[in-house]
């Protein structure tokens, strides 16, 4: 039997109820979760047209003090929305503030009228990955060194403190699925590492690649946690069953849900952060999935 334990993405848009409702929503969900969750995750997107949207890092630091039981984290922090000194500094004082429950996840970004609506300039995905890596290195400074200083072509700090820094360290996690380069930044700063709403296939071949650079660099790529971020529709009638040609959804009866998650794990895959439609499939995939894992 694998060993899995599981984290819940949170609602980033009203679905079908009033936009003030979102928070209730998803402190629902979370009153909901079943044993084997032990993380609470929100993405980092500001704007979905006209929709309301959460932001990423006050709705964590929000449901942290809510349920002292989960750890926190973000899947992921766009690298370009916050310098990343300050971003080093937040994330340190969450993680003092929750006694050491805080991941951060970083990546390169994409959403490119979204940059655009808040005023951010859009570079090109080589630029958007050199920026993630520079603001990894300064992040990993920030957290070490007292005082960091790190100068590169699109960020520099100069004797910069993040005090009180970190006693517990804090997972830095990189999501990515570029191969020559992002993947590159993965081996060299993650500790934790994510691709998602993929085939197990395609998730083989991004470890494949990863493994690659880390014995480019000389590092046991067993020091990074892998991680799957993914939608489940599971039911025991099939005309509830979601499937979408759009993107991989983790679909069908509880045996072959059990069955596609044993896959990843065998990839090496041990933490799970999942979306759900609805809080009924939740609980059923409390009842009938979760536990299949964490006995």
């Amino acid at each position: 039997m694998s060993q899995a334990d599981f984290g819940l993405m949170l609602q980033p848009q009203p679905l079908n109820f009033p936009a003030h409702d979102l928070f209730d929503y998803n402190r629902r969900l979370i009153q909901a979760l079943p044993p084997g969750f032990t993380t609470l995750w929100a993405e980092d997107h500001l704007q979905w047209g006209e929709e309301a949207t959460i932001e990423c890092f006050t709705t964590l630091a929000y449901f942290a003090a809510e349920f002292p039981r989960y750890h926190v984290g973000s899947l992921v922090l766009c690298q370009a929305y916050r310098n990343p000194a300050l971003l080093a500094k937040m994330a340190a004082n969450l993680q003092a503030m929750s006694g050491g429950r805080c991941i951060l996840g970083i990546g390169a970004g994409w959403k490119e009228e979204e940059y655009r609506a808040y005023g951010y300039t859009f570079p090109n995905p080589r630029e958007r990955v050199e920026q993630l890596e520079e603001a990894a290195a300064i992040i990993k400074a920030m957290w070490t060194s007292s005082p960091a200083t790190s100068v590169g072509k699109h960020f520099r700090v100069e004797n910069a403190y993040c005090e009180p820094r970190p006693d517990l360290p804090i997972p830095l996690l990189i999501g990515a699925g570029g191969e020559q380069r992002a993947l590159r930044v993965v081996a060299r700063y993650a500790d934790w590492y994510n691709f998602n709403s993929c085939t197990v296939e395609q998730y083989a071949h991004k470890v494949a690649v990863l493994k690659e650079h880390c014995r480019a660099i000389g590092r046991d790529p067993a020091t990074i946690k892998l991680t799957y971020l993914g939608t489940v529709s599971v039911s025991d009638d099939p005309a509830r069953v979601y499937r979408t040609p759009d993107k991989h959804i983790v679909a069908g009866s509880a045996a072959e849900v059990i069955r596609e998650l044993e896959q990843f794990c065998a990839l090496g895959v041990s933490h799970f952060i999942l979306r759900f439609r609805d809080r009924e499939t939740l609980e059923y995939f409390g009842e009938k999935v979760a536990q299949h894992f964490t006995k």
